[in-house]
């Protein structure tokens, strides 16, 4: 007898969760491992940041909070907006819940009927298909390669629209692909939804901070204003300020989409603690000078990674724009053969091989729809990182050529 939902049936477990945890696994073992599974920052938490939710609980802030949100936190994500991003929006219409993942489950949970479509251009975050099929959608998943710099086009998006489609998401800069839209490129894309006014948009803006080479960061709220009443635009505190496990992310969209999520939240986990909301509070209101430093050690990273990758043979790794990931491609390892005489028919195989000779986790790029690559996080130290590269080259290097025999 089986005690689980039906709906479950399809809907896999995070699989860069599970590269970790096989990573962990290995390490438990005594075996020297580098997990490079998960994506977030090495850095601690900014000090002003975690004394605010000491002084919060301290004075009593240890209550429920309304589902979306304290007053104070969203008039903080307010400000933000207008700061940042030259975006207009009024308490009512922002959201706050346990990570910008949550916010997006909401979101989904509050719209998607039985069959409604959502366009996720692959490469995509590994949540979003499973999200969507969870809640009774269709994930459509247009290919966008390399040579599009992994971003989705025009023609490319009308070609994925159908009558059933509920959601356009884009996620910029990208997990994993650190792809990042200019301002024209998204105009482009708002010209084709334009046409179809029954497709929302959800706009993943979580690495907006970390973005490199002097690149200007453009929400798509800023791009496309015309398509406001439609879009939501999602945010949170957890990569830009080191705040992974805080659980804080947030949202601003149109009112009754706002408050169709809310719904969803009071029933579910009523809202984020109190004490989280005052550092989040904290986070945007206060100094901001972590945010560049972050910024600029991330991009240090990437540049070691990048380089270190390029003088390994079979594996190519264009500079990612923004985000903290390599997607390094691993077109040419597929048909070579390990040490121990198994041919590398996939990326899950490379992944999996990295881990079990190289010891490296990493997560295959079928995991994120589009294949053969492989995705490291970068948000380690120099150090670490510079290990990992010559981990990955060593175990590349002991590979046999397809027609060798083992």
């Amino acid at each position: 007898m089986s005690y689980v939902a039906e709906r479950l049936s399809v809907v896999k477990p995070s699989a860069s969760m599970a590269a970790s945890q096989a990573a962990k696994s290995l390490a438990a073992t005594g075996v020297d491992v580098i997990d490079l599974g998960l994506g977030e920052p090495d850095f601690p938490t900014p000090e002003h940041i975690s004394k605010a939710a000491y002084d919060a609980a301290l004075s009593g802030e240890t209550l429920y909070t309304a589902s979306t949100g304290t007053l104070a936190l969203r008039e903080a994500v307010a400000e933000k907006f207008r700061r940042e991003n030259g975006l207009d929006y009024r308490p009512e219409e922002i959201a706050v819940a346990n990570g910008a993942k949550q916010i997006i489950f909401n979101a989904l949970l509050a719209t998607l009927n039985d069959g409604d479509e959502a366009i996720l251009p692959t490469p995509y975050f590994v949540s979003y298909p499973e999200m969507v099929k969870l809640l009774g959608g269709v994930p459509v998943t247009p290919q966008c390669p390399a040579e599009a710099g992994f971003r989705l086009t025009p023609d490319v998006l009308e070609a994925a629209i159908t009558p059933r489609t509920k959601w356009l998401f884009l996620n910029a800069p990208g997990n994993p692909s650190g792809a990042v839209y200019s301002k024209a490129e998204m105009q482009a894309l708002g010209d084709v939804l334009a046409k179809h006014p029954r497709v929302l948009i959800l706009s993943d803006e979580i690495y907006e901070h970390i973005i490199f080479d002097g690149r200007e960061f453009v929400s798509f709220g800023t791009a496309c204003p015309d398509l406001r009443d439609r879009s939501l635009i999602v945010n949170g505190v957890s990569k830009s300020y080191a705040m992974t496990g805080w659980r804080v992310g947030y949202a601003a969209g149109p009112a009754p989409l706002i408050k169709a999520m809310g719904t969803v939240q009071s029933q579910s986990c009523t809202s984020v603690a109190a004490p989280m909301q005052a550092a989040a509070v904290a986070a945007l209101t206060g100094p901001q000078d972590c945010v560049s430093e972050f910024r600029e050690a991330f991009q240090r990273r990437r540049d070691l990674v990048v380089a270190g990758i390029a003088k390994i043979d079979g594996l190519e790794l264009p500079a990612p724009e923004g985000a903290f990931y390599a997607y390094i491609g691993c077109a040419d390892l597929i048909g070579r053969r390990t040490p121990g005489g198994k041919t590398l028919a996939t990326d899950t195989d490379v992944s999996d091989y990295l881990l079990s000779d190289g010891h490296v986790g990493s997560v295959p790029g079928s995991a994120y729809g589009l294949s053969p690559f492989f995705r490291i996080s970068t948000a380690t130290s120099d150090e670490v990182l510079s290990d990992a590269v010559e981990r990955i080259g060593r175990a590349v290097g002991a590979l046999k050529p397809a027609q060798e025999n083992a």
